[in-house]
């Protein structure tokens, strides 16, 4: 079950200023626009523990969630219980902008860490896009890159291999991180765990370590107390062929 709790107006603009951080990222919004999305967030932030679900595959989608803390995943998994992450959540994300328009679910969303979202009633949600065309532009431009970011794990786990492939997801929440305000220099919190990375980069728990290992004996990266660190950045882009056009943080 969901926790609620209540918070003011206050709170509120504190809660969503990573979305805000986000859109901004992509064009400039005015206080009306954000005037406009702290007023579809109020009163009640929900709450669940790490490793749980907050929407299962074959759910009726009724809401729209902002992630407001903590970290979740997309995920699919199979009937034997092998299970793949396809996307990560963070601060300032939707889960789904426009799943509602489905008649159900075609994938799970978790927490991997204790989490707080908003849920948003679409007719809500679409009465204010409908008044705010430049606000629907930087939601649009949200979206694709959403898309984009998908397009980068299907090469990853396609062509990368396993040093590639960590090295660029690394980086590549690094600039997401970046984007909403939550690096520090060169370092973040990592609240994740090796199992995780496993089932986001379709390896095994051994060859994941050992590709971690490979990465802290080159000096690109520290790992430790829930926190990573990168060390040399041009060098783990290099290592991963990192390419950031697509997260297209043209601000």
């Amino acid at each position: 079950m969901d926790a609620m709790t209540t918070i003011g107006a206050k709170e509120n603009v504190t809660a969503i200023e990573p979305l805000l951080r986000l859109l901004s990222r992509y064009m400039p919004l005015d206080e009306a626009d954000r005037a406009a999305l702290s007023g579809l967030m109020v009163g009640t932030l929900l709450q669940r523990e790490a490793r749980t679900d907050i929407a299962r595959e074959g759910d009726k989608p009724t809401v729209i969630r902002l992630l407001v803390s903590g970290w979740a995943c997309r995920y699919k998994d199979l009937p034997d219980g092998r299970r793949q992450i396809v996307g990560f959540f963070l601060p300032g994300d939707f889960c789904d902008l426009n799943v509602y328009i489905l008649s159900e679910l075609d994938h799970s969303i978790g927490a991997l860490t204790d989490v707080r979202y908003f849920e948003i009633q679409p007719h809500q949600f679409q009465e204010v896009i409908d008044a705010r065309p430049h606000l629907t532009r930087a939601l649009l431009w949200h979206e694709l890159v959403t898309s984009g970011i998908q397009r980068e794990w299907l090469l990853s786990i396609g062509q990368r291999s396993p040093l590639e492939r960590l090295a660029h997801l690394f980086v590549e929440l690094y600039y997401r991180l970046r984007a909403v305000d939550l690096v520090d220099d060169l370092a973040f919190d990592f609240p994740i765990t090796q199992h995780h990375l496993a089932e986001a980069n379709g390896m095994s728990l051994v060859h994941l370590n050992r590709t971690l290992q490979e990465l802290r004996r080159a000096g690109l990266i520290e790992l430790a107390d829930r926190q990573l660190r990168i060390v040399d950045l041009d060098e783990l882009k290099r290592v991963a062929m990192f390419k950031r056009s697509y997260l297209h943080f043209n601000r």
